[in-house]
């Protein structure tokens, strides 16, 4: 049957994160670094939300881009928490998680050929998404000894005229690396002269340790040229509802709710009563896994340079991206002999783009049992090398 398919589509390699978690799934003496998924139960206030939302009979479709009061709870949180202001009738939008409102921003915005520049080491699905919506991925390769932050001289070195779309995740998945406002002060510049179009995935906002998350959207002269891109898995641990949200430009957020319209009509209507919940009363709940996640990150990042392997140290997400060059292996090499020898899943950092091969992505969203006994199997692993 794969006659029938899509070129385009069969060209696309299967999840370089998913590989590794199937392996593991179903196994009980693996120690998983590998997805990144909160290892915090949802809130008891928000999950009875929805049950009680439930047992009332709300299950029908809510308005396409969402519950309006939950459009105004998020406009009213963004606005205290980073002083960004969206008007919730036209330019708020509930999706189907961070990933569909990714999705749409591409699809509304790309036109074939089109390139969308991507800093790398970065999340696996931009650049599949940006070549199935008809653009071409163009890739920004950042450092270690630069904290992972995206250069301006690198960002001018692959802008060309058919340069239309920036992609930002910051603070970073795989690396945890973040940008502070004198950091983007010079992108926001770069942006302008060039006239791009920012899709700023800041999902992971509310995770950051020793400074407060700056958006790019709330750069001077930015706000109206930035689809901001966020949700609640991460920071609420509500990764199986699917909720994210789209803000941006009403003429940006209503094309994307076009699409939106016709593909999903609307996210599930119980799920928005949750992320209600969670945005008005889970505040408290959020700061104490804010809390643990930093405990289990200086745990992790000292136990790595313990055992030999460097890691720079993360300013956000949940994640560590230690070096593995001095073993000699690469990264996928490493990241399964790891997994069959030691019973630790990690993540080889080539499937995150350009200056991911020569580092293993380890998520520090699991407990600290859990972790101080994963770096104890990757040392000894190590040794044996």
């Amino acid at each position: 049957m794969r006659g029938y398919l899509a070129p385009l589509v069969q060209e696309i390699p299967p999840s370089g994160i998913r590989k590794f978690f199937d392996l593991v799934s179903g196994s009980k003496d693996i120690i998983s670094l590998g997805v990144g998924e909160p290892d915090f139960h949802t809130p008891w206030h928000v999950r009875e939300s929805c049950v009680y939302s439930l047992e009332r009979g709300n299950t029908k479709y809510t308005p396409n881009a969402g519950l309006p009061e939950l459009r105004e709870a998020i406009a009213e949180y963004l606005y205290e928490s980073f002083r960004l202001l969206y008007e919730p009738s036209d330019e708020v939008m509930v999706t189907v998680g961070g990933s569909e409102a990714i999705d749409l921003a591409l699809r509304a915005l790309i036109a074939p050929g089109d390139e969308i520049l991507i800093p790398e080491p970065t999340y696996i699905s931009y650049s599949p998404i940006a070549r199935i919506s008809g653009g071409v991925p163009v890739g920004i390769e950042t450092f270690a000894k630069d904290q992972f932050k995206l250069k301006p001289e690198a960002l001018k070195a692959v802008i060309t005229p058919r340069s239309k779309v920036l992609i930002l995740c910051y603070p970073s998945n795989p690396t945890g690396g973040i940008m502070t406002y004198e950091d983007w002060l010079p992108i926001a510049k770069i942006v302008e002269v060039n006239d791009l179009i920012v899709i700023s995935d800041e999902i992971y906002a509310e995770l950051t340790y020793e400074q407060k998350h700056v958006s790019f959207a709330s750069m001077p002269g930015m706000r109206d040229r930035t689809i901001l891109v966020s949700g609640f898995s991460k920071a609420f641990a509500m990764t199986g509802w699917r909720m994210g949200y789209a803000c941006g430009h009403q003429d940006l957020i209503s094309a994307m709710l076009k699409i939106h319209q016709y593909t999903v009509m609307c996210a599930p209507s119980m799920a928005q009563v949750a992320a209600l919940e969670a945005l008005t009363n889970g505040m408290e709940e959020k700061d104490k896994m804010v809390e643990s996640y930093n405990q289990r990150r200086r745990l992790v990042v000292h136990g790595f340079r313990e055992i030999g392997l460097p890691c720079h140290e993360p300013q956000g997400a949940f994640y560590a991206f230690p070096s593995i060059q001095s073993t000699g292996l690469t990264s996928e090499e490493f990241a399964q002999r790891l997994l069959f020898e030691a019973k630790v899943a990690a993540v080889p950092g080539h499937v995150f783009g350009l200056g991911g091969e020569g580092f293993i992505r380890c998520s520090y969203a699991t407990s600290v049992n859990q972790l101080t006994e994963a770096i104890d199997r990757i040392g000894n692993f190590i040794k044996k090398l």
